[in-house]
Parts: C-alpha cells; structure tokens; sequence
C-alpha cells in the first residue's frame, strides 16, 4: 500500500524543499496547494484565498486516492498548521485503510527569519513564484501555527 507523507511547519521552514527530496527519496508525487494557488492567482486572489485554498484542498485529496489507487506514493506539502486540521487529515486517510506519516520540520526564530528574508528577496528579484511574506502576513501565520505534539509526529526534521 503506497504512503502518504504530511509536511507540517511553519511558513518558510523549507518543507517544499524537504519535501522534494522525500519525493525523489520515497518516489513520490507532490501535492502542493500553494503550487495550485500561485499558478492560478499570482500573489494575490484578495479575501477569496481561504476559500480557493479549501476547494484546492479537497481537489488534491481526491487526487491523492486516485494517485494511491495506481500504487503511487504521495507527499502532502500543505503546512498542516493547526491541530484539528492534522487531525481531520489523518481521520480522512485512516478511515480509508491508508498509511499516513506526519513529518515535522522544526527551526529556531532565527533561521526562519532568514528563511523569509531570503525567500522575500527571491519574490523580489523574480527569481522565485513563491509568497512574499511581509511582517503583517509573518504575525498572521505565527498566531495561527500550533506545533504538534510529540504523539502527532512521526519524523521530526530539525534544523
């Protein structure tokens, strides 16, 4: 039976990185929802971007048991921020018989301040499709961000 890998952590972590890598370890295909919301809406789809992140979502989790269906493993890529949203994902897999993995990266203030300073400048320079992330948006994130108990994490990464 395939695996589903979830990437959990704060924005700029560096989870679509680990991610990645645990694709080419694991031969495995990503589902990103920020790759689906940056394709279609650029950096802003204005008050509409929860409800498009929800309906990219549910999209992906359908196609991941389609994906799982064929044998192929997957990664979420979606942050996993809170509890009752890891919870929900892991109710979603269990109660379809599927394996589920719940891998946590987890990075001192310092190093994700540089992470997002150097992601914003990136943005800047055109040379990625990421999300600038000002301090506002930073804040935003922060307050939202509950980091997993120990009895949620399967795999801990740490930086």
């Amino acid at each position: 039976m395939p695996n589903v890998i979830l990437i959990c952590g704060k924005i700029c972590c560096g989870k679509t990185a680990y991610a990645q890598k645990l694709c080419v370890e694991n031969n495995a295909v990503l589902l990103s929802v920020d790759e689906i919301m940056l394709e279609l809406f650029g950096q802003t789809c204005g008050d509409k971007h929860d409800e498009y992140t929800e309906k990219a979502k549910l999209y992906l989790l359908r196609k991941s048991l389609e994906l799982i269906q064929k044998g192929i493993n997957i990664v979420l890529d979606w942050g996993f921020w809170t509890r009752e949203e890891r919870k929900e994902i892991k109710e979603f897999y269990v109660s379809r018989g599927i394996k589920s993995e719940l891998h946590y990266i987890d990075i001192s203030d310092e190093i994700w301040r540089f992470r997002m300073n150097k992601r914003n400048n990136a943005v800047l320079a055109e040379e990625t499709s990421a999300y600038y992330i000002d301090d506002n948006l930073a804040a935003k994130f922060a307050s939202i961000f509950e980091a997993p108990s120990k009895d949620e994490i399967d795999i801990i990464h740490c930086e």
